[in-house]
């Protein structure tokens, strides 16, 4: 692997914000077609095949394929104008000129897609319809599943179209009346996301990745049946998750049982899957081994080498992702391996411990603690400690950022540089485009993810009253029963959110009443302020401000960075803390605000589309999505786009690399627009056609290996900056 990640071509470094172009066959029909001509085209070939089988008689499957193709000729015309509505307005929420990504851009990209494989299957049925070789069964049934998948995207693209009529002028996430964000999310969820999963599975995807969806579809869809009977770690092995006939070859079932899954079972199965898929599948099955190993030995023992290599001038602390409940350092060993190769430095990738057992701040202290240990003992590491980089992805790529600000907070040493993949940078339960294409993302659906920030926020809920909870069995039920237990035992006792919260509802009375000190202070407040114990006391204990290079001197109590972060953790207003680059505070933009809230409630969120235009519902019964809106979700060190100026001011260089189809691509488009506005150097690129998590499947294909690669360079600028005085220098 470390031969293949060479990087991107010498005309893509030239351009650092432009995004990486995928050649595939749907690209270029959508990169050399306008929308108008596609859609004409398109309709026009449905009204050729409709002719054709209305003249083939009576007969069931002609009729059928009559259908179909009206179909797609009603729903291609109905697409057409929020799509251009959409794309005339997307330019607005771009970074920059030379990045032109969100969600927007992203949602007319993936209809585009689906609109070229209908054109590419329409062409193809006119042409080849009169031949005996003709499939007629297996083409009528992939024209019905993308017109499915057309429908449901004509919805999202009215969503979208309500989501930009709404907003204010350059805001991605929705704000505004919390019961009519509620509303939107319950009615999204109930939109039918089957057909995604199924035939259509990972169409927007670059072609390579399609095979391993469908490998991680097949073997999730295998490992819920075992989990309905309560066989999670009995006897559950990768040959009978990967290997179940019926869900191999019946892609309508596959999807049904998809988004029952998605859409019912709780976090817990997603973390079991999920370590399953870590400790169990990838060491036990060949295909999937062969997709994401990393080349040499898999274990990190330390070798006697023949000769003392110097210190690294560098050092990489590295945070992977998971949704805050799952995977470890194991699980990314593989690009980590191929990074310390080519970087020279060496890697500490950190565990943390994992919610819902562990909710927040655990992760947060945990990181940050650890990150302390590395800058005091850079030399134990091999590194002399000169560039230190924070790196993570996803989850990981949170935690970078706030471990950042807890260190500015507390006078610690900053990192050098932080480089983020496709990271998570609002957890508060909100609405966006990028959001929207969670509908159809194997990898990330919006109820998973909602279900993941609700267990790392505490604010998971019990339900036992339908079905899929008491198919879980009497021993399912008492593994999670015992670790709500302890989840609840230990928020009781520590008082994690409640110490923040009372900070909060002080705020406005320091200036008349002294402010009480809150039950408990955070792990890393207590131990930088503790004095260093007598005979070599617990590390932690002994962590001094001196010892870890602090920039000031001021006492940790007295930081006004720590206290204004401290003090707006449990934000309850939408207009508490501005992220979206405009002011709100004229009396004007307040009152138009009002008058939209009030006119979009007395429509309802099903205004949205037009008249006649019905989606398709799902079959699934009421989504078990918590719909988490808890005053902790906009903390800003769980939320970091929430965080105020002055804190986001402390962040030092931050590089950030996106994928344009992921749901979370405008977490990092704001972010990064939020950071520019304040003068902070920060860059984006954005890579095409991959999905979120592309890192884990580095060894895939080229397009992941230059997406890898692309990462690795970033992390290169952090820790070897270019020479300003080489780039004046006279050629």
């Amino acid at each position: 692997m470390p031969q293949a990640a060479t990087g991107t071509s010498h005309s893509q470094q030239s351009q650092p914000g432009r995004a990486l172009k995928r050649p595939g066959r749907a690209s270029r029909l959508t990169n050399t077609m306008d929308l108008r001509t596609m859609t004409q085209s398109l309709v026009t070939l449905a009204e050729d095949n409709m002719a054709f089988f209305s003249s083939q008689g009576p007969g069931e499957t002609a009729r059928r394929l009559w259908d179909v193709f009206a179909g797609i000729r009603e729903q291609a015309l109905g697409l057409e104008p929020p799509l251009g509505h959409l794309l005339g307005k997307a330019h607005l929420f771009d970074l920059d000129a030379e990045t032109p990504a969100n969600g927007f851009r992203s949602l007319v990209h993936t209809a585009r897609c689906c609109l070229a494989h209908l054109l590419h299957k329409s062409r193809y049925v006119a042409a080849n319809r009169r031949s005996i070789f003709f499939r007629t069964s297996h083409n009528l049934a992939e024209l019905e599943a993308y017109l499915a998948a057309l429908t449901q995207l004509r919805a999202l693209a009215y969503y979208a179209q309500r989501l930009l009529d709404t907003n204010q002028p350059g805001r991605l996430f929705f704000e505004g009346d919390e019961r009519l964000i509620a509303d939107f999310l319950r009615e999204y969820v109930t939109l039918h996301k089957g057909c995604f999963y199924g035939r259509c599975l990972g169409f927007q995807f670059t072609p390579a990745i399609r095979p391993f969806l469908q490998t991680i579809s097949i073997g999730l869809v295998s490992f819920g049946e075992h989990y309905k009977r309560n066989e999670t770690g009995l006897g559950v092995t990768a040959s009978s998750l990967f290997t179940s006939g019926r869900f191999a070859i019946d892609p309508e079932l596959r999807g049904a049982e998809f988004e029952r899954i998605t859409q019912n079972l709780d976090v817990h199965f997603w973390k079991a899957f999920w370590n399953i898929t870590e400790i169990e599948v990838l060491s036990d099955s060949k295909e999937l081994s062969s997709l994401v190993k990393s080349e040499g030995p898999r274990s990190l023992e330390l070798r006697p080498r023949p000769q003392q290599a110097p210190r690294s001038r560098s050092l990489v602390v590295h945070i992977h992702g998971g949704g805050f409940v799952a995977q470890t350092s194991k699980s990314h060993e593989p690009y980590l391996k191929s990074w310390a190769q080519e970087l020279g430095a060496p890697i500490l990738s950190i565990d943390y411990s994992l919610a819902p057992e562990a909710p927040f701040p655990r992760a947060l202290e945990e990181c940050f603690y650890a990150y302390c240990w590395a800058v005091k003992h850079c030399a134990l590491l091999g590194s002399t400690g000169e560039r230190i980089c924070l790196a993570g992805d996803s989850a990981g790529g949170n935690l970078c950022f706030t471990v950042s600000l807890r260190a500015a907070a507390y006078g610690v040493r900053v990192p050098d540089g932080i480089m983020a993949a496709y990271p998570a940078t609002m957890l508060q339960s909100t609405a966006s485009p990028s959001r929207l294409l969670s509908l159809m993302d194997p990898l990330l659906p919006l109820s998973v993810l909602s279900k993941c920030v609700s267990a790392y926020a505490g604010g998971e809920t019990e339900d036992h009253s339908d079905s899929d909870q008491k198919a879980l069995g009497m021993m399912g039920l008492v593994r999670r029963d015992t670790a709500l237990l302890l989840r609840d035992l230990r928020l009781n006792a520590s008082s994690w959110l409640n110490s923040f919260l009372e900070l909060s509802k002080h705020k406005a009375h320091t200036n008349l009443v002294p402010v009480v000190e809150p039950m408990r202070r955070s792990v890393s407040e207590a131990a930088l302020a503790q004095p260093e114990g007598p005979l070599g006391t617990d590390s932690l204990k002994s962590l001094t401000l001196h010892d870890l290079s602090l920039e000031g001197s001021s006492e940790t109590s007295e930081n006004p960075e720590l206290s204004l972060s401290a003090e707006t953790l449990a934000s309850s207003t939408p207009s508490d803390v501005n992220f979206l680059l405009q002011s709100e505070g004229t009396v004007e933009g307040a009152k138009a605000q009002e008058e939209m809230s009030t006119k979009d409630r007395s429509r309802g969120v099903g205004a949205a589309f037009p008249e006649g235009f019905h989606p398709r519902r799902s079959s699934q019964g009421a989504t078990r999505m918590p719909l988490y809106s808890s005053p902790i979700a906009k903390n800003p060190f769980m939320s970091p786009l929430l965080a105020p100026d002055s804190m986001l001011q402390s962040l030092p260089p931050v590089h950030i690399v996106a994928c344009a189809l992921d749901p979370m691509l405008d977490d990092s488009v704001m972010f990064a627009r939020r950071l520019r506005s304040l003068g902070q150097p920060v860059t984006l690129r954005v890579v095409e056609d991959l999905p979120h998590g592309f890192l884990s499947l580095a060894a895939l294909c080229r397009e992941t290996r230059q997406a890898a690669a692309l990462c690795v360079e970033r992390i290169r600028l952090i820790l070897a900056p270019p020479d300003p005085r080489a780039a004046a220098a006279p050629v």
